[in-house]
């Protein structure tokens, strides 16, 4: 098929190269505009603009598609299809209607849960037990098309940064299957139950909350690994978790793995010599840490340079 693809970020790049890899004519490819970056601020172009630039393939930039011109544009690439993969921007009506086929989307969740901007660290954070990815066709409302494929996989103990891998390969694969075959697939219009809305992240809900269960905060590690980073503060620096241990327990008695908790104990406050936190019950142990300016460490290694001793309050 003659295509415009269009995406931004890492989880976008496999789908791009799949489809340049099944032979398909991609005519061009949408990004975000580079952005500055690094110490030096240096503007710096998307994955997707690095990876089709190495492609030989045509990019385009725009601020926005509302504009009459781009829009022109756009539509003057004469696509067959446009295929969608965390672009970042909303298309407009006349984007979504130029080329013949329409617009299809990669989609991180198993739709209707999770529609909207962050579905693979919401379903982190709210305990889900799977997610996974739709081949959706897009229509004017967030996430709301009807769904071509779908396939899923279990999250048990993954961040983020690993799920993103997952479900990018997973992505780029479905889409490449859906066209192959595209008027082979019945599109499955979404339920109107179950629907949830996947926000932005904030980078304040980075910070460790330690009134939560051990299993929500160990979540939460998970769900900010690797970006934004989940942390806690002590003696006015933030350090980094990357990965921890849950301990379970009900608030009142010894939890797995550690020492009495009692029921007084504030949360937050550290337990013993080798950095178990208490929390809203139960208690976590952090196995991965990182200081401002340092590399990443074990628990370990990082209590022998810079100490935390039991009944310091994070």
């Amino acid at each position: 098929m003659k295509i415009i693809f269009m995406g931004t970020p890492d989880f976008s790049v496999p789908v791009l190269q799949a489809l340049v890899d099944a032979g398909h004519d991609v005519v061009a490819s949408y990004s975000q505009p580079p952005r500055r970056a690094g110490r030096g601020k240096a503007l710096t172009p998307s994955p997707v603009q690095a990876r089709a630039d190495a492609l030989g393939v045509a990019v385009r930039t725009p601020l926005t598609l509302r504009d009459p011109e781009a829009q022109a544009e756009f539509a003057a690439f004469a696509a067959d299809i446009a295929v969608v993969a965390a672009y970042g921007l909303i298309l407009p009506r006349a984007v979504l209607e130029a080329p013949v086929r329409g617009c299809l989307n990669v989609h991180a969740s198993l739709l209707p849960r999770w529609r909207g901007a962050a579905p693979i660290q919401r379903a982190i954070l709210a305990g889900d037990a799977e997610t996974g990815v739709c081949i959706m066709q897009m229509e004017a409302g967030l996430d709301t098309g009807p769904v071509l494929l779908r396939e899923a996989t279990p999250i048990a103990s993954k961040t983020a940064g690993v799920l993103t891998d997952e479900l990018s390969a997973m992505g780029a694969r479905l889409m490449v299957q859906v066209l192959a075959d595209f008027d082979g697939y019945l599109p499955e219009v979404q339920p109107e139950e179950g629907v949830t809305y996947a926000a932005k992240i904030d980078k304040a809900e980075a910070r460790l909350d330690f009134s939560q269960s051990a299993e929500a905060v160990e979540r939460q590690v998970c769900a900010f690994n690797p970006v934004p980073g989940a942390f806690f503060e002590v003696a006015g620096e933030r350090v980094k978790v990357l990965a921890a241990q849950s301990f379970p327990g009900d608030g009142r008695g010894p939890v797995m793995g550690g020492p009495q908790l009692g029921p007084g104990l504030r949360r937050g406050r550290v337990v013993d010599e080798v950095l178990l936190i208490s929390c809203g019950t139960g208690a976590i142990r952090p196995t991965l840490l990182q200081r401002a300016g340092r590399g990443v460490m074990t628990t370990a290694d990082l209590l022998r340079g810079f100490p935390i001793p039991a009944g310091t309050q994070l």
